[in-house]
């Protein structure tokens, strides 16, 4: 599925509410649109299918009221000075969450290693609430790009200086890393700065869409 997205830049958009805000917002790049009843108001390709076909057609437990087929939104290019880098984040819900916390706090762009489920995954999208239809999102060699970006790098770690201990601002990167083993090796030699939430209580670790959160806040604070 992945190999045909790439190939055509087109990707399908499950949900009534992320299909009619692209109808709104950005019609020209709605390829076509499926509804079992009651379809859009739309001037290209719409299909009826029966309940049988609307659940053939979606990857959800439940299909969705529309189902459309979507170009791949396209970003201009801008001189980003608030970015927030993935680091082989596996979790699709993880993912979806913070693109959507990305979007809350103004990131401008998110940038993810390779080895980073893909944003058009069906539960990314889900989970993101529509924020992957607005988020410039890069995939990356990351250690190259943050040796070649002149923003400072924070890293999220648990061995690192407290969030408290930092003059944080609204400008450089923020690094997350993978759910169980964290930033590679080969991204961690790219960061300056080591950072980490204090914690009081007795749970291991943050969830990582959690984690981003309090750390986003922490940035956009001054």
């Amino acid at each position: 599925m992945k190999k045909y997205r790439d190939r055509e830049q087109c990707f399908v958009l499950e949900g009534e509410k992320m299909v009619l805000e692209v109808l709104q917002e950005r019609p020209h790049d709605i390829l076509c649109i499926c509804a079992e009843k009651d379809p859009p108001s739309f001037d290209g390709d719409v299909f009826l299918a029966d309940a049988g076909t609307m659940k053939e057609l979606s990857s959800l437990t439940t299909p969705n009221k529309y189902i459309a087929v979507v170009r791949m939104p396209t970003f201009p290019e801008t001189m980003d000075h608030f970015v927030l880098a993935i680091d082989g984040i596996q979790d699709p819900g993880n993912m979806g969450t913070i693109l959507r916390t990305a979007e809350w706090f103004g990131v401008n762009r998110v940038v993810c290693s390779n080895e980073s489920v893909d944003i058009y995954n069906q539960k990314v999208i889900q989970a993101s609430m529509g924020s992957v239809l607005r988020m410039p999102v890069s995939y990356v060699d990351l250690p190259h790009y943050l040796s070649n970006s002149p923003l400072p790098v924070y890293g999220a770690v648990l061995e690192g200086k407290s969030m408290h201990e930092y003059a944080l601002h609204h400008k450089g990167i923020l690094v997350m890393g993978n759910e169980g083993s964290g930033i590679t090796p080969e991204t961690m030699a790219c960061i300056e700065n080591r950072i980490f939430i204090p914690g009081f209580g007795k749970a291991e670790s943050l969830n990582v869409a959690v984690a981003t959160g309090i750390l986003l806040a922490a940035f956009t604070r001054n």
